[in-house]
């Protein structure tokens, strides 16, 4: 993935109607404060295209990232701070589901969650509901330099237990402060949003390298 241009080109608030892009999508997911802003930035190799903040909660929107004019990464309201009112919450997990089930263009939904801890009751909800919405869930780890080297693949294997998910289950461990497993990230998001044919060809070199 080579970034020649990105912008914030769409943002949808609970009352607004989803748009229909025309371009392949991918998705990201994940509670408030597991770092979704900071990744985004990563990918895309901007430090405040996407706006983190130290407060949780704070993003209410979908926001659809144009990349190359070619595709969007969609970032989703974070889910699961106590904080905030019921109603708020419940407006935010409609527009999640809906966007899930409605999207003609969305192609893979990417479900960030803490690397250091177990997931929790919103995070195996999420993951069910992207399940439900006929979504293979791709798991990216945050928080990577928290912990010891010889800590991680405890961790990655006590994310999977606690999704009740098999050896399939995709899981990408993430640093936002090393950029640590941005580029696996990346070629992960090319698989599915680039032409066909440019697909098989870095895949067919990836193949070949191993």
């Amino acid at each position: 993935m080579i970034i020649k241009d990105v912008e914030l080109a769409i943002v949808c608030g609970p009352t607004s109607k989803l748009p229909d892009t025309g371009q392949p999508e991918v998705a990201f997911a994940g509670r408030s404060n597991v770092g979704k802003s900071s990744l985004i930035n990563g990918i895309i190799n901007r430090k405040k295209l996407a706006r983190t903040s130290s407060q949780p909660g704070k993003t209410q929107t979908i926001n659809f990232y144009q990349v190359n004019k070619e595709f969007y990464l969609v970032d989703l309201p974070g889910y699961g701070y106590a904080a905030a009112s019921y109603s708020s919450r419940e407006a935010w997990g409609k527009m999640i589901e809906k966007y899930l089930n409605t999207s003609h263009n969305l192609k893979a939904v990417f479900l960030l969650l803490d690397i250091r801890h177990a997931p929790s009751n919103n995070d195996i909800m999420m993951y069910q509901w992207i399940l439900d919405s006929g979504f293979k869930p791709i798991i990216i780890a945050t928080k990577l330099d928290k912990i010891k080297r010889s800590q991680v693949q405890k961790h990655i294997k006590m994310l999977r237990t606690g999704l009740d998910a098999g050896k399939d289950l995709k899981i990408l461990p993430f640093s936002a402060l090393t950029r640590q497993g941005v580029e696996e990230i990346r070629k992960t998001i090319d698989s599915f949003v680039l032409p066909e044919n440019e697909g098989e060809e870095i895949k067919e070199k990836e193949d070949q390298a191993e």
